[in-house]
């Protein structure tokens, strides 16, 4: 997909390590809208226990961009380059945007994903949940879970067998 020069598109940049929410914080700072997916943890040190809020993809962050300005983001010092699909500079869809922000407002709760009969490399539609209406391919199936790639992320999600069907 080919973005014209004034319609804003997500676009994911890979970062330096542990430099994702820097880079975040730099550029809304600087007008760009940006997403950085988190989630609070307690990391135990020897004399203490801390909350501690860590980036859920490691080196990573999006990005909604026009084309013109797609430069402008990497001249912040902390980010890398983006990531490309095909060539392009990989751009992800709103609803996915959407669906992953979803899933991380409900980071507690399983997603339940399921259908049958599946084989790994199937494509498959999501019907329920947070990722609902979402495309992804089948990486792995076990007994009781399915592992899913959202291929314009390059994410891997692990769900529950449940709630999915087979695109043809």
């Amino acid at each position: 997909m080919q973005t014209s020069e004034h319609k804003k598109v997500w676009l994911a940049i890979y970062t330096k390590p542990r430099a994702e929410k820097k880079v975040a914080d730099r550029l809304e700072k600087n007008g760009f809208e940006v997403y950085c997916p988190t989630y609070t943890t307690i990391r135990q040190w020897s004399d203490r226990k801390k909350k501690v809020v860590i980036p859920a993809i490691p080196s990573y962050c999006f990005i909604k961009i026009e084309e013109h300005k797609r430069w402008d983001a990497l001249k912040d010092p902390g980010a890398v380059r983006y990531i490309f699909w095909q060539g392009k500079p990989a751009v992800i869809k709103e609803p996915q945007i959407l669906a992953f922000k979803r899933f991380m407002g409900e980071i507690g709760e399983n997603e339940e994903i399921f259908s049958s009969p599946l084989s790994e490399g199937d494509k498959v539609l999501v019907r329920s949940g947070s990722f609902t209406g979402i495309e992804a391919d089948i990486l792995k199936i076990r007994k009781k879970e399915v592992q899913l790639i959202l291929p314009e992320l390059e994410l891997k999600l692990v769900c529950q067998r449940k709630d999915i069907d087979k695109i043809g």
